[in-house]
């Protein structure tokens, strides 16, 4: 029982982080309608800005401001300069294109920083709360979550509350008809760009002193889990990334502490090919209406 209660609580912490990057690729969804493949070697760009400007100024949270900072400006250039002039008639035009700039942005960070793993250390420590003896969640966990709730909460207000949210919506849905309406179809994609590229810089400072370090493939695996937990939740859905963020650090947890690490990735696999073949938009779908 004490097992099973350290890997809930474990799985908890992990998933929380998936579903913090989760949210940024809902978030370019939402907004533009593509799927970024290029997140996480742009929120790794930021990670590593911000632990310079950390190492330099000696504190977490200027490098933290610089990360966000860095993240929205990134977002909007590579929306600006490279994705509005890829032909989306197409999706698969946007995927090579992003996974292109993956090689670019870590070719770029190899040569500047290297290619070994430079050590990130946590804002909190990550030492966890034991009650009767069973190690639960750490202070840097708390923070973890306080900060994915934080951005769920605003995502749902600026969606829901806002007339910018609503325009981003619109452009994303029926650009067209958007533009004849008077909204700016291509400043809402840079926004939504924008703000999508803070938010997985933002995932990135949560998971990076949780793993090896900085490295320029360092978000490569969590972009895996993190993609898979956005689409089990419904690519249109906030609430959807962090009930899958949380599903998918929960199975990690328990395949690994019972079966082995090196079954871990399957059982994501197995998870994905389920969700998509039962619910393909996501366990937290709208039903739409089909017409006869």
């Amino acid at each position: 029982m004490d097992r099973f209660v350290f890997l809930t609580f474990d799985g908890l912490s992990r998933g929380a982080v998936y579903a913090a990057f989760a949210l940024a690729l809902v978030l370019t969804w939402r907004a533009a309608r593509v799927v970024n493949f290029a997140q996480g070697a742009m929120a790794v760009a930021c990670a590593y800005a911000a632990y310079s400007v950390s190492a330099a100024t000696g504190s977490y949270w200027v490098g933290l401001a610089v990360a966000l900072v860095g993240g929205l400006l990134l977002g909007a250039a590579v929306e600006r300069v490279v994705m509005r002039f890829v032909d989306h008639s197409t999706p698969l035009n946007g995927v090579v294109v992003a996974l292109g700039l993956v090689l670019l942005i870590q070719a770029v960070l190899g040569m500047i920083y290297g290619n070994e793993f430079r050590p990130a250390a946590p804002p909190f420590s990550r030492g966890a709360f034991q009650i009767g003896g069973v190690a639960l969640l750490s202070r840097f966990d708390l923070f973890v979550f306080a900060a994915v709730g934080v951005v769920l909460l605003l995502l749902a207000l600026l969606f829901t509350r806002t007339g910018t949210g609503l325009r981003m919506r619109a452009a994303a849905f029926a650009p067209d008809v958007s533009r004849l309406l008077g909204v700016p179809v291509a400043g809402m994609l840079t926004l939504g760009w924008a703000l999508a590229a803070a938010v997985g810089s933002l995932a990135a400072m949560l998971v990076i002193p949780t793993e090896l370090g900085l490295h320029p493939t360092a978000m490569d695996v969590v972009f895996v889990s993190s993609f898979t937990a956005a689409v089990v939740g419904g690519l249109d859905s906030a609430l959807g990334a962090v009930a899958g963020g949380l599903l998918v650090g929960l199975l990690l947890s328990y395949v690994s502490g019972y079966l082995g690490a090196t079954v871990a990735p399957m059982a994501v696999l197995a998870l994905l090919v389920v969700v998509l073949l039962a619910r393909p938009g996501g366990l937290f779908a709208r039903a739409s209406a089909r017409s006869a």
